[in-house]
């Protein structure tokens, strides 16, 4: 249902901290002249985590306006409470999203039956097509296997985002699964060899700076095609690495305003990006032929 180059979306912002609406309309125009598949709205790389929840709400639809039902839109709905992620789901839909995205609940650290149960209860109310989305190195909950395969048994829960850093799993949770569940690549490094080995699409922090490299690398991966995928994957490599000197959305947040997206700012705890790290980032752009306006 969902695939190819998703856009994991910044929240432009303004020097004050508010969302920049005028910078948001931009970037999503950015993205749909740029072939990008679908945008992801208020999900990690949003800075979900900080927003209101009337806030959060207000994004997405901002977000489902300007994109005008010209690619889907899938919003990030989870939470640790599945009260909250519940009801952040159902606004979705009552919003007009095309899909959610589900991470993992984060910090309360559920066993297995507690992930099955918490999202087969928001399956079950919310009758709109789900992505649940497993990244341990964030939430300190990992979803097995075993885990993905349950719940794809369910009929609107029609992909995961493994974001584990690991092909080994994907390719476990694909053997599990079969054709039940898509399995989306959530990290940009491995992207390129889980769509090979058939995944179904990426969602992504660099395809917010290159946007068009990226659809094409994703459209030439899905076709089985190694050599051109790597002709548009390789410029982005030092990108794909650069990006999480510190943690994301940092450095992207500050490539974005380079490139006239936005001011710098992100949201306490979160600071912008350590001076140390900006040669870093100009020359991952210079690699990917980004060019600087800022």
């Amino acid at each position: 249902m969902f695939q190819g180059s998703m856009v994991a979306l910044i929240t432009p912002m303004t020097l004050s901290g508010e969302a920049d609406i005028e910078a948001l309309e931009a970037l999503v125009a950015f993205h749909l002249d740029s072939n990008t598949d679908a945008i992801v709205a208020m999900g990690t790389t949003g800075e979900s985590a900080t927003f209101s929840h009337k806030d959060h709400r207000a994004i997405v639809k901002q977000i489902i306006k300007f994109v005008g039902g010209k690619i889907p839109v899938i919003a990030g709905t989870g939470s640790n409470s599945t009260t909250e992620a519940l009801a952040l789901t159902q606004a979705a839909k009552d919003d007009g999203a095309d899909g959610v995205l589900l991470v993992s609940p984060y910090y309360n650290k559920p066993p297995q039956e507690g992930l099955y149960q918490h999202h087969k209860l928001i399956a079950g109310k919310v009758a709109i097509p789900q992505m649940l989305y497993n990244v341990p190195g964030r939430t300190a909950s990992d979803m097995l296997p075993e885990t993905v395969e349950r719940l794809s048994k369910i009929s609107n829960i029609v992909a995961i985002k493994e974001a584990s850093g690991s092909l080994e799993r994907a390719k476990e949770v694909m053997d599990r699964c079969g054709d039940s569940i898509d399995v989306i690549s959530g990290d940009d490094a491995i992207a390129m060899d889980m769509i090979l080995m058939g995944g179904k699409g990426n969602i992504s922090v660099t395809a917010n700076v290159a946007p068009a490299q990226m659809y094409e690398m994703c459209k030439a991966a899905a076709e089985g095609d190694r050599a051109k995928a790597e002709s548009f994957n390789t410029p982005l490599l030092d990108l794909h690495s650069k990006l999480f000197v510190e943690a994301n959305p940092i450095p992207v947040k500050w490539v974005m305003h380079k490139m006239g997206y936005g001011s710098n700012t992100v949201r306490l705890p979160l600071v912008p990006l350590a001076e140390e790290y900006h040669p870093e980032l100009v020359g991952a752009m210079e690699s990917a032929g980004i060019k600087s306006k800022v």
